[in-house]
């Protein structure tokens, strides 16, 4: 683990033990991989969580920008006074809610999984859209088996079998490797998936759908 991961690690294990935190992120799929139902969109509730703040700034990742990342970086949403005092110190900048939308739209077509951050009073202060590769709580989930850290959205990526061709390019794109392509077809391992989305606007079928996990799991007798 490098020295970035173990600042992190270190920081969550001393929150953790004093009973301070539940989780530090929370996985938000995005908007374009859901079926048009009675559901809040996840778009729409990231916009719902900058809306509630009395203020917000829109910042560069620190851990794309730490690990030399060539996806977008000014991508991360600051919140209240963790906006107004990074806006003070000229680290982040002020935005509109058309250009909110613009930036979470944009992080959603590079590939980037939508992620709430919290504080150990479990106050959101952030809204990151992140990478598995410089992400440090998605590297400290995927490497290193953080499963703690991290809460799955309330969706999971459903595949219609009659229509998938076994690509792979889900696969390929997964964040949580929760897909895999092997030698009998698609292999989708549903306690990894933290429906995040991202599978969804990569399928050249449209074989992928966002569904209620809860649904899904009461059709499976869960």
């Amino acid at each position: 683990m490098d020295s970035y991961l173990s600042k992190y690690s270190n920081r969550y294990d001393r929150w953790f033990g004093n009973s301070k935190i539940a989780y530090t992120s929370r996985v938000i799929p995005i908007n374009k991989s859901l079926e048009a139902r009675q559901w809040v969109m996840p778009t729409q509730q990231a916009i719902s969580i900058l809306a509630q703040a009395n203020t917000f700034a829109l910042t560069a990742c620190s851990c794309r920008t730490h690990y030399q990342c060539d996806k977008p970086k000014e991508v991360c949403f600051l919140l209240n006074d963790v906006a107004d005092k990074a806006v003070e110190q000229k680290v982040a900048r002020r935005i509109d809610f058309n250009e909110a939308k613009k930036v979470l739209n944009s992080a959603a077509e590079a590939g980037l999984v939508h992620m709430s951050l919290y504080r150990p009073d479990q106050e959101v202060f952030a809204l990151c859209n992140c990478c598995s590769c410089c992400c440090h709580d998605l590297q400290l989930l995927i490497k290193y088996n953080r499963n703690e850290l991290v809460v799955h959205s309330e969706f999971i990526a459903v595949t219609n079998e009659t229509l998938c061709t076994d690509c792979g390019l889900c696969a390929e794109n997964c964040p949580f490797k929760a897909r895999n392509l092997t030698d009998n077809g698609l292999f989708f391992d549903s306690e990894r998936c933290y429906g995040c989305g991202v599978c969804v606007p990569m399928c050249p079928e449209n074989a992928i759908d966002m569904r209620k996990r809860n649904e899904i799991e009461m059709l499976n007798g869960e």
